[in-house]
Order: structure tokens, then sequence, then C-alpha cells
């Protein structure tokens, strides 16, 4: 399929700013150099625009001139979306190298997580993500028995976990994230490529079914620079009022 070109766009100028041709802090283009550099009306080069404001790359909007804000990839949190979909949503090469997966019984906090009894087996797996060949996230993965069971003998570094398990019949439906910063620990200075201590920034997440039954605890740790991510939030009428 031919790449829109208002994709076109965005991908080159993506690519600009992580080369450093386009510094932090420096103007973009104009539109109209946009559209004469690209042979594109303006509609195109402004949604090009539009999705580098949304990944946090850029400012501007609104009649001003775009400025270069962030060179490291942001990822949108506003959909429930497995990391390969997000990353590939704005501009990136997704990647996956599984360092281990096990069927054992869960430590106390995740059964709690996930309601149920710590006796009971869960499916349990480290994965390394990349995102353009460099490390970017460790996750530490805790699947219920019923749906992880399907992961035990699938090919881990082919790609998304969840169109596996969707394919798989089942239907996530709902996540609860919550960010934090940790040090990094051995496990993560390894994979990770960085000094025991670094700052990671963890998400910890919760992903239950369309039945509201918690099926998913995750504990995801990224590199802040090589990958963080970004949650666009609207005021409802309700909070206006307090």
């Amino acid at each position: 399929m031919k790449e829109s070109l208002h994709g076109v766009v965005a991908a080159e100028l993506r690519r600009r700013i992580r080369s450093g041709s386009l510094k932090v802090g420096e103007f973009l283009p104009s539109e109209a150099e946009l559209c004469e550099e690209f042979a594109a009306s303006r509609t195109p080069v402004r949604q090009a625009l539009a999705a580098l404001r949304e990944e946090g790359l850029v400012s501007g909007g609104q009649g001003r001139r775009s400025v270069v804000l962030d060179a490291v990839p942001s990822q949108p949190f506003e959909s429930l979306l497995s990391f390969t979909t997000r990353a590939r949503l704005t501009g990136h090469t997704p990647g996956q190298r599984l360092q281990e997966i096990a069927l054992r019984r869960p430590q106390a906090a995740v059964a709690a997580a996930l309601e149920v009894d710590p006796d009971v087996l869960v499916v349990q797996l480290l994965r390394l993500r990349l995102l353009d060949g460099r490390p970017a996230m460790l996750e530490r993965m805790t699947y219920v028995e019923a749906v992880g069971r399907p992961l035990l003998d699938a090919d881990l570094d082919a790609g998304s976990i969840y169109a596996l398990l969707t394919a798989n019949g089942v239907e996530l439906a709902a996540a609860r994230h919550t960010f934090d910063a940790v040090a990094a620990d051995e496990v993560d200075a390894q994979l990770l490529a960085v000094e025991v201590g670094t700052p990671l920034l963890r998400e910890r997440r919760l992903t239950r079914d369309v039945r509201g039954v918690a099926v998913e605890w995750s504990e995801d740790r990224y590199r802040p620079d090589v990958a963080n991510v970004t949650v666009t939030n609207t005021r409802s009428a309700r909070s206006a009022q307090l």
C-alpha cells in the first residue's frame, strides 16, 4: 500500500529530528516551504505537523511556526494499543527479543493484582522491546493461566502478544496504567544497555477483558532517552465546574 503524502512528510521530519539535522529548539520549515519541498497542498502538510505535535516532537499550531521540542520517540496512551502498534503509528520500527517464559506461581503482589490465589499457576515472561533496533523497554508480563498458556508454544519474537491473544479469542477491553520512576537493576542494566541505577520510566499495567476479569499484569521499564509516553487529556464539562 502506498503511504499517504502526509505520512511521507511526517516520516521525513521525524528522520531529521532523530538525526539531529533539526535540533531541539529550532524552527521547522514553514508550511509554505514544506508545501514546495514535497509538492503538496497545505492539508497534508498540516496533517503531518499535527501528527508530530500529538507525538510531542514539535510545538506550534494556530498560525505559529513549529519548533522542535524533543527528539525522543513518544508513544500515545489514549487507546489500549500494543507497543508494536504504538511504535508503528509514530513512524518507528518495533522489535522484540524473548528472554524467558515460564509457568510458575506468582509473587503475592502479582497474585493480588490479578485477583487470583497465590498457589495457582500463571504464565510469566521477560521480553526486551526495541525501537529502530535500539533497546527501548523491558517487559515483565504475567498472564492468568487460561490466557497465557498459548504463549508458551508461540514465537514471541515474531510480533505483538496482543495480536496473538486476540487471534486466540481473548478480548482485551481496558487497562489501568500507573507511571513512576525506578532505578535500573542488574537485569535492566544488562538488557537495556545502561548502568545499574540509571533512572527508568516504569509503567505498571493491569488489563481486563470484556467481562471485567483481570487477565494481565505487566511491569514495563523504559529507557527515557529512547522512548517516552504521551497522554492527551480534555477537560470535561463537569471538571470545568470544579
